[in-house]
């Protein structure tokens, strides 16, 4: 019942466990993957009735899975809000790259007129 890739097997179809995929083998072959791939061959009535059974088990679980995906997003999204808060907080705004030299003329020539200002007033 179940298969390796790689392994000679008869005629019939072949379910990869791994990925989902299905392999039909018209005749004696040798199936696709490594020795590491799994395949389960089972009728294709047995896969039938089988798939009700896996709808019904998706139908249950599936208002949990929406739970867990809306914490897990609320969850990262608090993670990056409390990254970029404690970033913010560690910066210590030096900028290498920005120089700020227009702003010294201007302020040496009102300090300049400032004391001028200042000995004409004595």
């Amino acid at each position: 019942m179940l298969n390796n890739g790689g392994h000679t097997v008869q005629a019939g179809t072949y379910w990869n466990l791994t990925n989902g995929n299905r392999v039909q083998m018209e005749q004696d072959g040798v199936l696709p993957g490594s020795g590491t791939t799994r395949y389960i061959k089972a009728p294709v009535a047995v896969m039938l009735m089988a798939a009700p059974v896996i709808g019904l088990v998706f139908a249950v679980f599936l208002p949990f899975i929406g739970i867990v995906m809306t914490l897990n997003l609320v969850g990262k999204k608090l993670v990056q809000g409390v990254e970029s808060a404690a970033a913010g907080s560690m910066s210590f705004g030096w900028r290498p790259i920005e120089a700020y030299l227009a702003g010294r003329k201007a302020r040496k020539a009102a300090r300049a007129k400032k004391e001028k200002k200042g000995s004409e007033k004595q």
